[in-house]
């Protein structure tokens, strides 16, 4: 299982593990209720969301918590980027609350990365956790509409467009198809070495 009810993270996540022939579901899917994120860190949310859900469906749970870490912004939003966009998951008005920020705050530090940590828990308390991430600048006006969330205003290093600019399979195909490029790609390589 999937543990997220984030549709644009299962359609991430969902083409990652397809090419390993691993039927999954949601946990939105299976009508599993959202557990509170209340850890202090990216590996501490998605242990919980994999537990949860694992013990839930007495099935492996596979999670991942992310979010774009704003260096000028002390780190922010991290752990809290989902909630920047408010329960509406208003991502247009969470760039621009950044943009903001970084304009109040005088820096011309425009250096940000994503970070993913990813986790599968099973119904007997095992569990595997792999971290990775990609660092980029943040771009304003957004440019894109592909992706989800932040993708439009981040622009990984190395590339000249955002990833709302790219489709799923330049920010997040696997070799050899795609280069592995975002940091839920890093984090599922390192996964699937390990359990695949």
């Amino acid at each position: 299982m999937i543990a997220t009810h984030n549709p644009g993270k299962l359609a991430e996540m969902r083409d990652l593990i397809a090419p390993n022939g691993i039927d999954v579901m949601s946990a939105g899917e299976l009508g599993l209720p959202e557990p509170a994120e209340t850890g202090t860190s990216f590996r501490d949310n998605a242990r919980i969301k994999a537990t949860i859900a694992a013990n839930a469906a007495r099935v492996a749970a596979f999670a991942d918590d992310s979010g774009l870490v704003v260096d000028a912004l002390g780190g922010a939003p991290g752990i809290h980027s989902a909630r920047w966009a408010g329960e509406t998951k208003d991502f247009a008005a969470a760039m621009q609350m950044i943009e903001d920020k970084l304009r109040a705050s005088g820096s011309t530090d425009r250096r940000a990365h994503f970070v993913s940590a990813l986790c599968v828990a099973w119904p007997d308390g095992h569990l595997e956790e792999f971290e990775s991430q990609v660092n980029g600048l943040l771009v304003w006006p957004p440019r894109g509409t592909l992706g989800f969330g932040y993708d439009p205003t981040f622009q990984p290093d190395g590339h000249a467009r955002t990833f709302g600019e790219m489709p799923s399979e330049e920010k997040h195909g696997l070799p050899p198809r795609g280069k592995g490029l975002s940091h839920r790609a890093r984090a599922f390589v390192m996964l699937a070495k390990a359990c695949l």
